[in-house]
Parts: structure tokens; C-alpha cells; sequence
């Protein structure tokens, strides 16, 4: 299967192929060379440059994958100095090149990003600090993201601001499911399994529109539906939840089968789109978000690689999701 997911990839990115054993050190250097500052900044381009801690946790995954330990420490001593300030132990989320720290909030899937890729590097470069520095950031998530919840325990986007009278708020792309499968042997505490259970229950359960997708950000109320304030729909958060699946290794069809037959019925028109408003039924009209080709491949949704942009030319966030979803391919896939 690994085999014939790694062609199909092929056939879809052309260039964009992942060596067998590592990242592609020509695509790894121009991914860094174009959004990793040297100070190790992630920068984000298409959010005004802004940094934060999501994108610093996928640069570390990245250099973690590229064997390249001296932009690992780069990125993550910038994360420590300008991202750790919270007495929680957490991280906060969102940063300024010109002010500064914006929002000292966490991001559940910053913090859990980030402490994967401690975790990978410490087995990779034989690093313990690396070890104890992620098993110390995965008890802050414990200890402040994960809150019981009617379908078993469930990750908080942040430690504040997401509660509404009706109930919480979740976004189920924060379940990076290859990241807590990590954190359920490296940190052996019975919630990474139970949260790992609830994630996936959740994903069944919260279906809307003509796809029955899951949204961005979703009630935990009875019944389950999109959260007020956010739009209704399956969108930039929610298309990384199949790349997180398949990382995972996940093969569970009921699961995947949504998200197959969202991209999948556009395949023939070669322009996937990246989301779609559960109201109206309504998808984006522009399609032919990389990001998006790259997961759907991982499902085994193809569009003729003469319609995939230049690797170069991607903007931060669909170049990253390009390159994750090859890691995905070769680390789990269905």
C-alpha cells in the first residue's frame, strides 16, 4: 500500500517526491529558506508574517525530518525565548515581528505539535534534554487543554475563551492524532488513548451538509453542531483533520469515507476545493489549493500534476501542508 501511495504521489507532485529516508533536502531548503528567519522565526507569509506556536511546532517537524539539528535548536530556542512565557508551562500562540507577543493564549495544537517534535528529535539527534523538555510541555497539556466532556475527554483549544453557556467549543484539527498516539507511549497516562477514542468518535458523530463533514470549530452540545460565531463549515482548519488520519495510519472507512467523497467528486474538474458552507452546500470557486491536492492524494485522490503549482511559488501555509502530507506517506497513510 505504502508502495502504491509513494507512485500515486509521484505521478500527482512530480517534484514534490519524498526520498525514501528523509525529507527532500532541495524542498526542506527552500522551505526554510523562504519561511524560517535566522533567528529561527517561522513566518507565516500569507498572515502578514506573523509567527506562531503551530507554525514553529511544524518547522521543528520539518527539521526533525530533514535530520538538520542546527535549524532544530534554531527553531526551538526561538520558541523557548519568545513563545514559553506562560507560568502554565504552555506556550503562548501568536506573535508579532513588530510587537511582540499579540495573544499569550495557548493553541492545543501548537503545544501538542511542538512537543511531538521534542519527542522525535530526542530519539533522532539522542537529545534527553529534548525528552524532558517535551514530557514536561505534554503534562501542561494535560494538566490545562484536556477537560471531560459527555464523549470522553477532550482537547481545549485553549485554557480560556472557548466555553459558551450551551457548551464548549472544540476544533477537531487540534486532535493531531499521530502526535497524541506519540505522547500515549512517551507519557503513559491513560487520557492520550481515551483522547485519541473521543477524537474519532467525535469525527463520526459531527457530520454536516451535502458531505457530511466535520467543521472548523464545533459545539459539544446535544445535539453536536457547528459553533456559533464561526462559519458553518468544513474549511482551512478541518482539511488537515484527514492528513492527521492518515498519519495516523487510520483505516477505518467510516471515518475517511467523508472526506473521500468531498474530493473525490471533484476530481475530474482538477481544482479540489479546500472548503465548503454546510448552509448553502456552497464550495470555494477557486480550488487548487496545494495543500489540499497534496492530503487528498494521501486518500487517493488524484488531479493531473500539470495542474500542481511550482513547489517554489507556494505561499507558507499550502508549501507546509505539501510537506507534511509526504511525511504522512510515508510514516502512516490508510
Amino acid at each position: 500500500m505504502r508502495r502504491l501511495l509513494s507512485f500515486v504521489l509521484c505521478c500527482l507532485m512530480a517534484s514534490f517526491v519524498l526520498p525514501a529516508h528523509a525529507l527532500d533536502p532541495a524542498l526542506w531548503q527552500t522551505w526554510r529558506t523562504r519561511f524560517v528567519a535566522a533567528d529561527g522565526r517561522v513566518i507565516d507569509t500569507g498572515q502578514g508574517g506573523v509567527s506562531t506556536s503551530e507554525s514553529q511546532g511544524y518547522g521543528m517537524l520539518l527539521a526533525e525530518a530533514a535530520a538538520d539539528t542546527a535549524h532544530f535548536d534554531r527553531l526551538w530556542n526561538w520558541t523557548r525565548t519568545h513563545l514559553a512565557i506562560r507560568e502554565d508551562g504552555l506556550l503562548a500562540w501568536r506573535y508579532h515581528p513588530q510587537r511582540g507577543v499579540e495573544d499569550a493564549n495557548a493553541a492545543a495544537d501548537g503545544d501538542l505539535l511542538v512537543t511531538w517534535a521534542l519527542l522525535r528529535a530526542a530519539e533522532r539527534f539522542g537529545r534527553a534534554d529534548y525528552r524532558e523538555q517535551g514530557l514536561a510541555l505534554a503534562s501542561a497539556i494535560r494538566h490545562h487543554l484536556i477537560a471531560a466532556s459527555a464523549w470522553g475527554p477532550v482537547l481545549k483549544p485553549a485554557p480560556a475563551g472557548f466555553d459558551r453557556p450551551e457548551g464548549a467549543v472544540v476544533n477537531l484539527s487540534y486532535w493531531v492524532f499521530p502526535a497524541i498516539e506519540e505522547l500515549a507511549r512517551a507519557d503513559p497516562d491513560p487520557v492520550w488513548p481515551a483522547l485519541r477514542t473521543s477524537g474519532r468518535e467525535l469525527l463520526r458523530l459531527a457530520r454536516f451538509g451535502r458531505w457530511s463533514l466535520p467543521p472548523d470549530w464545533l459545539l459539544l452540545a446535544d445535539p453536536l453542531r457547528p459553533a456559533p460565531g464561526w462559519p458553518a463549515r468544513f474549511g482551512y482548519d478541518a482539511l488537515r483533520i484527514p492528513l492527521y488520519l492518515a498519519w495516523a495510519g487510520e483505516r477505518d472507512e467510516l471515518v475517511l469515507a467523508p472526506f473521500r467523497a468531498f474530493w473525490g467528486g471533484y476530481a475530474c474538474t482538477k481544482r479540489l476545493p479546500a472548503w465548503t458552507d454546510f448552509d448553502l452546500d456552497a464550495v470555494d470557486g477557486w480550488g487548487g489549493f496545494a495543500g489540499v491536492t497534496a492530503i487528498a492524494a494521501l486518500l487517493g485522490i488524484q488531479v493531473p500534476s500539470s495542474v500542481m503549482p511550482r513547489f517554489e511559488d507556494l505561499d507558507y501555509y499550502p508549501a507546509t501542508l505539501v510537506l507534511l502530507a509526504q511525511l504522512a506517506a510515508r510514516e502512516g497513510t490508510p
